[in-house]
Order: C-alpha cells, then structure tokens, then sequence
C-alpha cells in the first residue's frame, strides 16, 4: 500500500473540514495557511520527503522552534500547533498514520492582556454617535445597541436575518463559531433601535429573488453587510465619541461580558450568553471585572489609600 502524501492528506483534511464538519471559509483558510505554511518548511529542512507517516514529534518540535525563532506571536504559533494537532488526528483515523506526532507539543505559555472595556460613559457616548435623522445612522445605531446588547462578534451580527429576531420575547438566534446557535438577548434599546431602522431599510433584492430571510443589516444598496465595513463604521464613532483609539467592535463584547459581571451575573451565565466552548475563556472578564472593582473600591473608600 502507498503511503500516504503529505499534500493530499492535507487536500483531504480540508475537504474533510468543509463538507463533513461544515467549518466557516476562514476557518478554512487558516487550516489551508498553517499546513500548507508547515508542509513547505519540512519540504526544506531535511530528507523526511512528503509522506505523513514518516514526520516524528522531533520534526514538529523543530518547526515549532522556527516559529518561535522568527519572532511569531505565542497566540500564532499555539493557532499553528492547534492545526496540526487537528491535522494529524484525521491522518490516524484515515490511515495515514499511525501516530499522531502532535499530541506531545506544549502551546507556549501566553502573556494575557487585559481585554479594552469602556466604561458605561463611554458606552453611551458611542451609542448615540450615530445621527438619529438619516438612514444610515438609524441604521449604525441598530448596529451598536445590538452588538451591545447581545454581546455579538461582528460576523455574528452581519449574519443576522429577520426570521433570527424575535421581539416578543425580547430574544435572537445567533449563529456562532462553528455555526453553533445559541439564543441571546435583545433589551428594549436595541429592540426600538432596530425597529425604528427596519421602517427606512433597503430590501435585500437578493434575498427576495432567491426566496430567503433578508439579513436585518444591509448597505445603501440592500446587500449584506461585510465585517470590514462594520470595523470602518465603528471607526468613525469612536472619533466622534472621543474613545480609546485601540477601541474595536470586539470591544462592545467585552464590555457587554464585564458589565454583567460587575452587576452580579454569575461566570456560567455570561459563558452562554457569549457562547463560549470553555469556561476559562470567560474567565478573563472576571479578572477585568475585579479590576474595575479595585479601582471603584479605591476612588469611594476614605480609607483606601
């Protein structure tokens, strides 16, 4: 029996990703950038050849080592070894391998930031940027109550559509990473908000012709809305509300994940509210939450310092 390619068990895993697991078009991508980046580098550095079969831990400790000698980004190069790690594991279970040469890599140990939250000044500030007097602005007013009250990540927002919302209940279905739902709430704000743009939206023709819910946020020409063109409408408000300039649309979700935390929400409520996989992803917000405490702690107390 041949052994297997490294190049074709890589299409394979690939195809494998798309259809089988149904993984977004950048998951995608990333997976093709990350194997196709590690099956160059091994196709120069020494006589293993092309096949799966022959590539050891020591191979990989190697590129790992490359990665870090060239001044990669911790978080890159643990979303480099997450990649090889799902890689090797399809290999095994197709028979291109008989062990997994990844299970043995340690991710490096990561420096953690402090995610940006503003504060609920500067929330409202951001919030009412946007001109109430003109599509466009109800339109980017909707789209920042929502982001806000629901703790959206921008793809999650411009894959929002009509049949998603519901204002009964006060609740949206969202799609999330790997096109997991989950249901999140809408508070009366961002309901009047989307309502009062809804009246003055351009119909999606496209969705009409093909029969589909139309996305709830368009362009002028009635098209879906890109996450980029999220990411450059938030850019003007944060300079007309005056914010941090390191202020992002991700910021809105931490913010949302942090005030909830500083009012009382418990950890695993916010973990679902965010669709968060693990809990220890929400566990920064506690840290950023103790941190406000601290500070509000030491500005009240007569006592504090």
């Amino acid at each position: 029996m041949p052994r297997a390619s490294l190049s074709t068990t890589i299409t394979r895993f690939l195809r494998y990703m798309a259809t089988e697991r149904n993984a977004s078009d950048l998951t995608i991508k990333a997976y093709r950038e990350d194997l196709i980046g590690f099956a160059q580098w091994i196709g120069g550095s020494d006589d293993v050849g092309t096949s799966v079969d022959a590539l050891t831990p020591s191979h990989l400790r190697q590129f790992q080592s490359a990665l870090q000698q060239a001044d990669y980004a911790k978080s890159t190069i643990s979303r480099k070894l997450a990649s090889l790690r799902s890689f090797f594991k399809f290999a095994m279970r197709e028979g291109a391998t008989k062990t997994n040469p990844a299970k043995p890599l340690r991710n490096p140990r990561q420096n953690r930031k402090l995610p940006l939250v503003l504060s609920d000044c500067e929330i409202g500030r951001l919030l009412t940027a946007p001109s109430a007097h003109d599509p466009a602005g109800l339109r980017d007013r909707a789209i920042l109550e929502t982001m806000y009250s629901a703790g959206l990540r921008v793809s999650e927002l411009v894959g929002l559509r009509d049949g998603d919302l519901d204002f009964s209940q006060g609740i949206t279905r969202v799609r999330g990473k790997g096109r997991k739902e989950r249901i999140s709430p809408l508070g009366s704000y961002a309901i009047e908000a989307i309502r009062t743009y809804a009246a003055r939206r351009t119909r999606s023709a496209k969705a009409e012709m093909l029969g589909q819910a139309a996305p709830v946020f368009v362009n002028r020409f009635g098209n879906i809305l890109t996450t980029r063109s999220v990411g450059r409408m938030l850019d003007k408000y944060i300079a007309a509300a005056e914010l941090d300039t390191r202020t992002s649309p991700h910021t809105l979700r931490h913010s949302f994940a942090t005030h909830l935390l500083d009012r009382g929400a418990d950890i695993r409520s916010v973990q679902e509210l965010l669709g968060h996989k693990s809990l220890t992803t929400t566990q920064i917000y506690t840290h950023v939450s103790a941190v406000n405490l601290r500070a509000i702690y030491e500005q009240a107390h007569p006592r504090a310092q």
